[in-house]
């Protein structure tokens, strides 16, 4: 197999080098997390992650060899395939805590929501470049890409997992305001959204009820429902401008925050290493998103152009309503921190898809001018 020299030139290395500085640190972090837990575990958390990595790590160059746009021939095939995972789960998934969210294969056991999440991505991608549609979206226009959302929206929801099927529908839904939609149209949804609340609300668990109702007063039950974030709060907060310093977070270490390795990694880091640390870390996940939006901006094709945005927002809102629900801003659903907590489904469903931005920059040249 000859390979084009030019390929090798376009190689993102500052893309590289900012998701290995985020993943480095939060190994180091599993570390500390893991440190003092109770429970039999025979391999570390931390070592686990490292595992992981590589294995996203060959996924990630795997994803560079191929043009990416041979995608559009495999993106409904793929799409199909996540949504066949998401139906087995239904049916022979394990029950975790009074909930159906993986499939055992053997020693491995993953999470098909995060590979719905790519699945998504290139379903719709594919969609729209088909369509050639540079006007706003009509409502007949919207139908099928509702549909590619609303299928895995409601599958994830039964499992029930309503915080990446809410992930989910922001990923979509960046990609179809993208897209360009109707003013009116926007405005109607709208409007819908708010009058259906209460049906909304009808549908909702008791236990995603109360996480609600624990948002809004997270004090009414200290040691209840609002247990999580009221110490993850006390954890963010007693770092203070520099931190405690690594392993001497008292909240992690005498394990009073709960899920520290998984939902509230972030609490742990910033109880650590205070505002500065927490500071050094957003901005490390600033550069990957104005980076990855730079790849979506510069390519000069548009199914590139819509991976690259996908992609983005999928690590754009993992990173937004993580950071934002352990500091008290959003009410607590579950939604991982990107190449920081600890989760091979995730860290793999991430890596697959910077692997597909370091694809669409590397062949970039291969186009003459943009179309958007």
């Amino acid at each position: 197999m000859i390979i084009d020299r030019r390929l090798l030139k376009n190689i993102d290395w500052l893309l590289i080098l900012l998701v290995l500085t985020v993943v480095s640190l939060g190994i180091i972090n599993l570390y500390s997390a893991g440190l003092n837990q109770t429970g039999d575990r025979s391999t570390p958390l931390y070592v686990k992650q490292i595992y992981w990595l590589l294995i996203g790590l060959t996924l990630m160059f795997g994803m560079t060899i191929f043009d990416y746009r041979r995608l559009e021939r495999l993106a409904y095939p793929l799409y199909w395939f996540s949504i066949l995972l998401l139906v087995a789960v239904m049916l022979v998934g394990k029950m975790v805590a009074g909930s159906k969210r993986w499939l055992v294969l053997g020693p491995l056991t993953f999470q098909p929501s995060e590979l719905t999440k790519v699945g998504v991505i290139l379903a719709l991608a594919t969609h729209f470049y088909r369509q050639e549609q540079f006007d706003p979206l009509t409502w007949r226009q919207l139908i099928f890409p509702s549909l590619l959302l609303l299928i895995p929206f409601g599958l994830v929801v039964k499992q029930p997992d309503l915080g990446s099927a809410l992930l989910i529908a922001a990923v979509a839904s960046t990609m179809i305001l993208f897209v360009g939609v109707r003013w009116h149209i926007l405005a109607t949804l709208g409007v819908g959204f708010i009058l259906a609340s209460p049906i909304f609300w009808y549908f909702l668990k008791d236990y995603q009820k109360q996480r609600i109702f624990t948002f809004l007063n997270p004090e009414q039950d200290p040691l209840g429902s609002g247990y999580h974030i009221i110490q993850s709060k006390i954890a963010v907060g007693s770092g203070l401008f520099w931190g405690k310093g690594f392993l001497k977070g008292t909240q992690s270490q005498l394990n009073f925050l709960p899920e520290q390795h998984t939902d509230f990694v972030f609490s742990v880091f910033a109880e650590e290493w205070g505002f500065v640390g927490s500071v050094v870390l957003i901005i490390l996940y600033l550069g990957l998103i104005l980076w990855g939006l730079h790849i979506a901006r510069a390519c000069r094709e548009r199914l590139g152009n819509l991976l690259a945005l996908g992609i983005t927002a999928m690590v754009f809102w993992q990173i937004f309503i993580n950071i934002s629900m352990v500091t008290g801003l959003l009410p607590v659903v579950g939604i991982p921190l990107p190449f920081f907590s600890y989760g091979g489904s995730s860290l793999v469903a991430n890596f697959l898809g910077i692997g597909l931005l370091l694809n669409i920059k590397m062949r970039q040249f291969l186009f003459a001018k943009p179309t958007l």
